[in-house]
């Protein structure tokens, strides 16, 4: 039964553009791009306003559940899909493990008792080992609490920005600290460029019911279009608050909206700090409520080995998937950083979106609607065109050991269909 609406779609990738990562991303972009943080914001802004072209007239074409997998398999068959599922599964795994880090990191900042290598991993272990339990034991418990913590994730932030905006546009002075030099190498602009992109990913996710909405061809464009045109305004809000209030000092803060919260009431930077914990823990258990789906569906349609299409006896959901995707999530938050595992999401994301433009332009000269009249935009062409060269270009500018791990991924999951594609049940 198609019942979703414009607003509940679009509040839908609101709710999955702006996860936990938001709460740390302007002290990681002003130390990364300095007084050039807002250029790479805009950049980045119009980079993915041609993605979003791309989405919004591919999704009002072939409106199916899956959302880019979807779209991409319509366009170019399943060994492409295939391929787009892998990066969104791994996008959203080492999305999980620097939010992870990042909440870690807060929690260090509210009780520095809790900072140090072995509480980590106990509060690690704790966490994930938690959030695995209520996901284990079915998805009725699941999305009742990741539902009713999406609403909290979005009261701290704007709490932020209404009294923070209040106070600087009442002559709140930033404390004195001494400024950075106004200078920006080319390491320094790359990782800015992807930790920007890392902030805008997330569209695909609530996408992928597509599937579930009402009169697709015209909501998808629209929830679509209306949700990614807030998100860069809320963005950079929050970066220009933050900013107002801290300065200098944003570069070097370990929870910068707690922070600069703190300079106008140390009450409500406390407020901020169990706001960003909770916020990132409802993106972590919204994480590990979707993403091992993807691995489950691969393997019970064969292109995974078949242990990851098992479903637990008794709670019927799909544990091997969900132990495998936690796993590897907690890995990754015992070795990496936030800002490392970010960057690495965002490369993964550069190939979901790169085949979404892509499979968006061969849907339309190949004239494939399935759903009513679709969207015909003008500028879908450039616009594809810009998405794609963005997407390389984000890829190109990365480290090398990054760029090889990408290629890496992306020639393994290829080889790894040609292998199980005969015993696959799809057709």
């Amino acid at each position: 039964m198609r019942g979703v609406g414009t607003w509940a779609l679009a509040a839908s990738i609101v709710n999955g553009v702006v996860g936990g990562g938001i709460f740390s991303l302007p002290r990681s972009m002003a130390a990364s791009a300095g007084p050039y943080t807002m250029l790479v914001y805009l950049v980045c802004a119009l980079a993915m306003g041609a993605v979003v072209v791309c989405f919004a007239e591919a999704g009002s074409r072939v409106p199916t559940s899956g959302g880019a997998y979807g779209t991409v398999e319509a366009a170019f068959g399943k060994r492409w899909a295939f391929l787009c599922g892998i990066y969104i599964w791994l996008a959203s795994v080492l999305a999980c493990g620097g939010i992870a880090v990042a909440f870690l990191d807060g929690i260090g900042t509210l009780t520095p008792a809790l900072a140090g290598p072995g509480a980590r991993f106990a509060m690690l272990l704790l966490m994930f080992g938690g959030i695995t339990a209520i996901n284990l034991r079915g998805v009725g418990l699941a999305a009742r609490i990741i539902a009713s913590g999406t609403v909290i994730k979005l009261i701290p932030l704007c709490l932020f920005l209404v009294v923070g905006g209040f106070a600087i546009l009442s002559g709140h002075k930033p404390p004195e600290t001494v400024a950075p030099p106004e200078t920006l190498d080319f390491a320094s602009f790359a990782a800015a460029v992807q930790l920007a992109l890392f902030a805008f990913c997330g569209m695909e996710t609530p996408l992928a019911a597509s599937g579930e909405v009402a009169d697709p061809a015209r909501t998808v464009p629209r929830a679509t279009m209306l949700a990614m045109a807030f998100v860069p305004i809320f963005y950079i809000a929050i970066q220009l608050v933050a900013q107002g209030l801290l300065g200098p000092a944003l570069a070097g803060s370990a929870e910068p909206l707690a922070d600069a919260m703190k300079q106008v009431s140390p009450t409500l930077g406390l407020v901020l700090l169990f706001g960003a914990a909770l916020s990132r823990l409802v993106w972590i258990g919204s994480d590990i409520f979707g993403a091992p789906r993807v691995l489950f569906a691969f393997g019970r349609d064969g292109l995974l080995p078949a242990v990851f299409g098992r479903v637990h006896p008794a709670w019927r959901t799909p544990y091997v998937a969900i132990l495998f995707h936690t796993g590897i999530a907690l890995f990754l938050a015992v070795t990496g950083t936030f800002e490392g595992l970010a960057i690495l999401s965002t490369l993964a994301t550069a190939g979901i979106y790169f085949l979404a433009c892509a499979a968006a332009l061969s849907l339309r000269r190949r004239g494939i609607a399935i759903s009513g009249k679709p969207l015909a935009f003008r500028i879908l062409a450039p616009s594809a065109w810009v998405g794609m060269i963005s997407m390389v270009l984000l890829v190109a500018i990365g480290k090398m050991g990054d760029i090889a791990g990408f290629v890496a991924v992306t020639l393994g999951s290829l080889a790894l269909f040609a292998v199980m594609r005969p015993k696959a049940r799809v057709a």
